[in-house]
């Protein structure tokens, strides 16, 4: 072997490995959000959860993604350790589908249209039409489609370069007599998994035995594949460090799965060799035969350990302990960083974390409406929680928006992070005014000071139509809903006009001295609290539309909407006007 076949190994692995992860990252931005929907959908029973994983797997191309995926998701508290067990096992089977693509190479046959499917030949065509598409179209997700061909060209290039590289290598003595260490499975199985590990991926270092195929026997390759299955948990391990213990105890079980198939099919094998003489085991194995032990060992492995799930669950309580004596019940962490390698799943966590704190701010309000009411110090407290809660919630949300915009994101990502980023200081906000609220609410109670009856009753019409005004926000916010939002500029004005014409009332009841200047100050800091509150709404909701349309002029937007011919909002707001009328004096 000379050094350009060294050079030619590197540089082959180089491209392997390359191809593999850009392969990888653009299937992982295609699937985006939509991964994370269908985890809470299907992971009710554990076949649903094998088959999630089996599809997951297949898409994103890569185990060690969904299973470093499962560490966040159980770290964040979106999924229980229960359901993750089933979707690590369906993982390990549809990383297979990577080592068939890989076996492809092996086709022999003089027909065009079968040559046309070995990857080495198909690999020009895709990498061609992947640098067009990346080069010319002017759609990312055109783009993105391009990078996936282009991967996908680079890792079978890179195959075929790896495998005419160490082919010399079949004909040497030394490299021959090396392999013969091989013979000692336990070797096999540690080399299997350092390979694993350094690659962090269990499908690269399958494809690099596959390239060696030529130059091993099946006795020899057995340990080193199963050895890669339990490499690939590195990955997983390494990510749950920092991570609470229920999300350390989902790379636990999967590296207790690998474990426990490898010395399960390897003492099956062993016992059945002693008994029939396996003919095979001292024949070469092909790209073809590697990939179907590899299909059989995971596949036989799930259906084996599926319905003993809790037997793998307690083994992993029992690994990673709880601290004896400690009553304190661990917190999920809000967001998880370890989400970010897929974009789209972290933003749809993100999104998930927001529309909680719009709930929360919403829920503020509501409370603090009740006090004004009825003054109760238990609402109180809450209020001041949930306040504070809201203003942890947007530190972590922006820092974690602010990461992911440095992503890679496809055009609807992007618009999901801006309207977010623009949306939790509106919300931040509301609960704040929530917070001066309460504090009119304890001045009336300490002061003993009460409004009059007329005043009560245009106060209870407001509040109405401000718990209106937070709904239609909150949901059109949550479902990303723009006709929604498109009734919360009309009601925002309406708001507006009634806090105008409240001040006159009130003015108009100081001078016949039915209020007092105290009750006036109160009065009026209800009302500025309530204008901003209504604020707020109309920005969360403008800011909806608007990124929904492509455009950010905030003021031209509110000011096209309220010409005189715009027969909608008049329509609306006319609507809400006879809705929210005030009684009269």
């Amino acid at each position: 072997m000379t050094i350009f076949n060294i050079i030619n190994l590197l540089g082959g692995l180089a491209m392997f490995l390359y191809g593999m992860g850009l392969l990888s990252e653009k299937l992982e931005k295609i699937a985006g959000g939509k991964l994370e929907k269908i985890f809470e959908k299907l992971t009710s029973n554990k076949f649903k959860g094998m088959i999630l994983g089996i599809l997951a797997t297949a898409v994103i191309q890569s185990s060690t993604a969904t299973t470093v995926m499962l560490v966040g998701f159980v770290n964040s508290g979106l999924m229980r350790l229960s359901q993750a067990i089933s979707v690590i096992m369906g993982a390990n089977i549809g990383t297979t589908v990577t080592s068939w693509i890989l076996s492809l190479s092996g086709i022999e046959s003089d027909n065009i249209y079968i040559q046309l499917l070995k990857p080495v030949n198909l690999a020009p065509i895709a990498a061609l039409i992947g640098v067009i598409m990346r080069m010319i179209s002017k759609h990312d997700r055109k783009k993105d489609i391009g990078g996936i061909l282009v991967g996908f060209a680079l890792l079978m290039i890179g195959m075929d370069t790896i495998t005419q590289a160490v082919a010399p290598l079949q004909y040497s003595p030394t490299f021959t007599k090396m392999l013969t260490a091989f013979t000692n499975p336990l070797l096999g199985i540690v080399v299997g998994a350092i390979i694993a590990a350094t690659l962090h991926s269990s499908a690269a270092s399958i494809g690099m035995l596959q390239a060696l195929s030529k130059s091993f026997t099946f006795a020899m390759a057995l340990p080193v594949l199963l050895g890669q299955n339990i490499g690939t948990c590195v990955t997983a391990l390494m990510s749950s460090v920092g991570a609470n213990k229920n999300a350390k105890r989902v790379a636990v079980v999967h590296l207790y799965f690998n474990v426990i198939g490898a010395i399960t099919f390897l003492i099956l094998y062993y016992v059945a060799d002693a008994i029939f003489d396996f003919a095979f085991a001292d024949q070469n194995v092909t790209g073809f035969s590697i990939a179907l032990v590899h299909t059989v060992f995971n596949l036989s492995t799930t259906l084996i350990l599926l319905p003993f799930t809790s037997v793998l669950e307690k083994l992993a309580y029992m690994t990673i302990k709880d601290e004896s004596g400690s009553s304190e019940v661990e917190m999920p962490v809000v967001l998880d960083d370890r989400l970010l390698n897929t974009p789209g799943v972290a933003i749809e966590q993100a999104r998930n974390v927001t529309n909680r704190m719009a709930s929360i701010s919403k829920n503020t309000i509501s409370l603090a409406i009740d006090v004004i009411k009825n003054y109760d110090e238990d609402k109180a407290q809450m209020i001041l929680l949930d306040e504070d809660c809201v203003d942890r919630y947007e530190d972590n949300i922006g820092s974690y928006l602010v990461k992911l915009s440095g992503r890679s994101l496809v055009p609807e990502d992007n618009k999901k992070v801006s309207s977010m980023l623009y949306a939790i200081g509106d919300f931040e906000r509301i609960s704040d005014h929530a917070v001066n609220i309460l504090d009119s609410a304890k001045e009336i109670f300490e002061k003993n000071v009460g409004f009059s009856q007329q005043a009560k009753r245009e106060l209870d019409v407001l509040f109405r139509a401000l718990e209106d005004i937070l709904n239609i926000t909150v949901s059109s916010f949550s479902s990303n809903d723009v006709e929604l939002a498109r009734k919360v500029e009309p009601l925002e004005e309406v708001v507006d006009a009634l806090c105008a014409e409240m001040k006159n009332r009130h003015i108009v009841r100081l001078r016949e001295q039915v209020c007092t200047i105290e009750q006036g100050f109160i009065f009026t800091d209800l009302l500025t609290n309530v204008e901003r509150v209504s604020d707020h709404c109309s920005n969360v909701a403008v800011n909806i539309i608007q990124i929904n349309d492509g455009s950010f002029e905030h003021h031209e937007y509110l000011n096209n909407l309220k010409k005189e011919d715009n027969e909608d909002f008049i329509r609306q707001f006319n609507e809400y006007s006879l809705k929210y009328l005030l009684p009269s004096s």
